[in-house]
C-alpha cells in the first residue's frame, strides 16, 4: 500500500512589542523567574485587561505580508483549560471572529512554486514556562516561571496543504523570513519566539478522505519539526499496515531519543469550552489604519531577492542566500555601495563571511567585519597589495581580532610584492640558480613552469604578486630562449 501524508502546521510567534498584551509588563527575555508579573497577567481578582496597540498593528502586518483579509471586527474568547503554568485556568485568544483569514505562503521545492493556504492568523496571550529537572537525576522539583504569561503572540494557522516534511520545513523557513523582516519577531526557536505545533496524517494514496490526524509537540528547531515529522508519518503507516487504527493524540518530540510519546488524547475546540472574553470589547480596525500599516510595510523577501538580480545582476541563487535575512541582505548592499563588482562582493560574502558566521555560531550582527572592512580587503586585492590567497588568511584574522585589513597587512608585513624591477631581477635569480630545470624546461617539459614560480614565491615568502610573476617568468624564458 502506498500512502501520502497531510501536514498542517500551528505557528506561534511572540510579537516584539516593550509591553504584553494586555498589561504594561516588560516582555524582555532572559529576567529571572517571576519578576516580570502583575496582578493582570497573573489574573487576580478585580483586574481589567487592556490591549497594546501596537500588538494590533505587528499582527496586522503579518496578515499583510501573507495576502490575507484583515477582518473589520474581530472579539476576543476565553480558551478553558488547567495547567500549572496558567494562573487564570483560561487563556485570552480569538475563536468564532479571528482578526484574519486567508493568505499564503508561497515555498519553492527543486524549482517547483507551492503556494501553502493560510486559515487564519488571530492573537492571543502566551502562557508562562514549565521549569522541569534537565535530568533524571537532578532531584529538584518542577517549578513554574510566569514571566511570559501575557507576552503577545499571533498564531499563524496553515491549511493541510503541506504534504512532505521537506515542505513543512521551507514553510517555516520561508515563515520565520517573513517575520523578521517585518521587524514584527525574533524567529528564534530556542527562546521559544516561535514554536511550531504540527497536524499530521496519512491515508492511502489518492484517497478523498483524511486520515486520522495526531498532533506533535514540543519541537525546538526546523530540523526538528522536519525530524519529528518524518517519525511520526513512519509509525503512522506502520500501524495501517499492521492492520491497526490510528489514534487521535497529542505526542511530544524527544530531541534525545528522535521519538515521540503519547501526551494526552487530542482535544476537540469544544473541550476549551470557548466563549466571549467579557472584559474586552470587540476589536474594530478601520481601512485607513490598515492603509497607513500597509504603506509602512518594508520591502519583503521576495521583492528585495528580485530586485538583487536586477540591480546588481547577480544569479537568482546568490540573491536567494543574500536575501534569506535582512541583516544579511543589508550587510551586502552596504558592501556593494563600497565596492565596484556586486558579483565579488556576493562571493565573499556567501563564502567567506557565511562560512565564519557558521563556525562561530554567531548572526551577522555580532560581526566583527563590518562591511567597510571587507570592501578594504577587497580593494586591497584589486590594487595587487595582497593576493587572494593571501587576502583569506588576513580575512580569518580580521574575524578574530576586529582589527582591519591594512592594519593586518601593516603589522604582519604582508604587503605584496608588486615591482616589475623586483620581480625581475628574483626571476633571474631562480633561472641562473637551476640552468638544468631550464634547459629541461625548453626541452619540452612544460610543468618545471611551476617549479621556477614555486622558486620565486620561495624567495619572496609568499609575497610576490602571482600574476606579475607569470607575466614576468614568461617574458623572461621567451627572451632566453630567443638568446639560446
Amino acid at each position: 500500500m502506498e500512502y501520502e501524508s497531510t501536514i498542517g502546521l500551528e505557528v506561534h510567534a511572540q510579537l516584539l512589542t516593550e509591553s504584553k498584551i494586555f498589561c504594561g509588563c516588560t516582555t524582555k527575555y532572559g529576567s529571572p523567574p517571576n519578576t516580570q508579573t502583575c496582578p493582570i497577567c497573573l489574573g487576580m481578582p478585580g483586574v481589567l485587561p487592556v490591549l497594546n496597540k501596537k500588538v494590533v498593528e505587528y499582527a496586522i502586518r503579518m496578515v499583510l505580508a501573507v495576502g490575507g483579509t484583515v477582518h473589520p471586527e474581530s472579539i476576543f474568547a476565553r480558551k478553558n483549560y488547567f495547567y500549572p503554568d496558567l494562573p487564570k485556568g483560561y487563556q485570552i485568544s480569538q475563536y468564532e471572529k479571528p482578526l484574519s483569514t486567508g493568505g499564503f505562503i508561497e515555498i519553492e521545492t527543486d524549482s517547483v512554486r507551492k503556494k501553502i493556504g493560510i486559515t487564519r492568523i488571530h492573537l492571543e496571550e502566551d502562557a508562562g514556562k514549565s521549569l522541569h529537572p534537565e535530568s533524571e537525576s537532578d532531584e529538584s522539583d518542577t517549578s513554574v516561571d510566569l514571566n511570559r504569561c501575557g507576552v503577545p503572540l499571533i498564531e499563524i494557522v496553515s491549511e493541510p496543504d503541506i504534504t512532505s516534511p521537506q515542505e513543512a520545513y521551507l514553510y517555516l523557513t520561508k515563515l520565520r523570513q517573513l517575520v523578521e523582516y517585518l521587524g514584527i519577531c525574533s524567529g528564534n526557536m530556542e527562546e521559544g519566539a516561535l514554536r511550531c505545533d504540527a497536524n499530521v496524517s496519512v491515508r492511502p494514496k489518492g484517497a478523498e478522505k483524511f486520515g486520522v490526524n495526531t498532533e506533535v509537540k514540543n519541537m525546538n528547531s526546523f530540523r526538528g519539526v522536519e525530524k519529528a515529522l518524518t517519525y511520526e508519518i513512519k509509525r503512522q503507516i506502520e500501524i495501517l499496515d499492521a492492520g491497526g487504527t490510528v489514534v487521535k493524540e497529542t505526542l511530544l518530540w524527544d530531541e534525545k531519543k528522535q521519538m515521540s510519546f503519547a501526551m494526552r488524547t487530542k482535544e476537540e475546540s469544544h473541550d476549551y469550552r470557548y466563549f466571549p472574553e467579557p472584559d474586552l470589547v470587540t476589536l474594530a480596525i478601520s481601512e485607513e489604519w490598515i492603509d497607513r500599516i500597509k504603506k509602512s510595510l518594508p520591502e519583503l523577501p521576495d521583492e528585495k531577492k528580485q530586485r538583487f538580480v536586477s540591480k546588481y545582476k547577480i544569479p537568482e541563487y546568490d540573491a536567494g542566500v543574500l536575501t534569506s535575512s535582512k541583516e544579511l541582505a543589508d550587510y551586502y548592499e552596504e558592501c556593494v555601495k563600497c565596492h565596484h563588482d556586486p558579483k565579488t562582493v556576493s562571493n565573499w560574502v556567501m563564502g567567506q563571511v557565511l562560512r565564519e558566521l557558521k563556525e562561530g555560531k554567531i548572526e551577522i550582527k555580532s560581526f566583527k567585519i563590518a562591511p567597510t572592512d571587507l570592501t578594504d580587503l577587497l580593494k586591497q586585492i584589486d590594487e595587487g597589495t595582497i593576493s587572494g590567497k593571501m587576502a583569506k588568511e588576513i580575512f580569518s584574522q580580521m574575524a578574530q581580532t576586529g582589527k582591519s585589513a591594512s592594519q593586518i597587512i601593516s603589522e604582519k608585513g604582508l604587503a605584496q610584492i608588486s615591482d616589475e624591477k623586483e620581480l625581475s631581477r628574483i626571476v633571474d635569480e631562480v633561472l641562473t640558480e637551476n640552468p638544468e630545470s631550464v634547459k629541461m624546461y625548453y626541452a619540452g617539459k612544460d610543468k618545471l613552469y611551476g617549479f621556477f614560480v614555486g622558486q620565486v614565491m620561495k624567495k619572496t615568502l609568499g609575497k610576490a604578486n602571482p600574476k606579475l610573476v607569470n607575466e614576468v617568468l614568461k617574458l623572461k624564458l621567451a627572451e632566453d630562449k630567443d638568446k639560446s
